[in-house]
């Protein structure tokens, strides 16, 4: 966790089961075939909620929530200066959001087991960084087991499934606080991460892309190294 002492959570999205009628059942059907709203949410490593935004197609993509969220008016959101949130290969790596190295192994059962250890820099960073984003896998299976609505498609007007979300977000922050319990089954979800696909940088082009895009990997990969350098380290005191 040292090299990751700047990040302050997870990001990613969750499908929820959507009522949709009429022309727009089509943009709501995610890449399962089932009707759904996305809905992009931040957590701490506390499992509280730091930012939702909810209300979107199923079919569009995790990065272009992001984009979105970064950008609204009121309701944007707001990553303090120095701090970085944990994300997955379907979003860009940049110094707010930092993605795993794409084409290497990455969840953590393709570690499970003997002789599956990280083989170098790139698979232990990639591990690491997976053990850390998981906090947003357990905070969506926490939530979807404590708010069994979401199970099934709330039949409601679609704007009140949006606010349902929020409310329960709220709700579940306050149990977080006041009571600290989250005794329910964690349902796990089962489903892959999204193929990267092109979309516009979330960040404010203050430098082109590329520059953004190869700065961010120049920071990735020093903590790779570093990381594969204490390890290493470590391994020969052992010995």
């Amino acid at each position: 966790m040292d090299l990751f002492q700047d990040c302050i959570g997870g990001i990613d999205g969750i499908h929820i089961p959507a009522m949709i009628t009429g022309r727009d059942v089509s943009r709501y059907r995610n890449r399962h075939g089932i009707i759904s709203q996305n809905v992009l949410a931040a957590c701490n490593f506390d499992l509280e909620f730091m930012y939702v935004l909810s209300g979107w197609e199923g079919s569009a993509h995790d990065s272009k929530l992001l984009t979105n969220a970064l950008t609204r008016r009121r309701t944007a959101l707001k990553v303090p200066q120095g701090k970085y949130y944990l994300v997955d290969c379907g979003f860009p790596n940049r110094r707010q959001f930092l993605a795993p190295f794409r084409g290497v192994r990455y969840h953590l059962e393709e570690f499970g087991g003997q002789g599956r250890d990280p083989a170098n820099e790139v698979e232990l960073f990639n591990l690491c960084h997976a053990s850390l984003r998981n906090v947003i896998e357990r905070i969506f299976g926490i939530f979807k087991s404590r708010f069994t609505i979401f199970k099934s498609a709330p039949p409601f007007p679609f704007r009140t499934q949006t606010e349902l979300v929020s409310a329960c977000v709220g709700l579940h922050n306050f149990l977080r606080k006041k009571c600290r319990s989250d005794e329910f089954p964690i349902e796990q979800d089962n489903e892959v991460d999204p193929e990267p696909v092109n979309e516009i940088d979330p960040e404010p082009v203050f430098q082109t892309q590329q520059q953004q895009r190869t700065e961010a990997n120049e920071w990735r990969d020093a903590i790779a190294l570093n990381m594969w350098m204490d390890a290493r380290h470590n391994d020969d005191n052992e010995n």
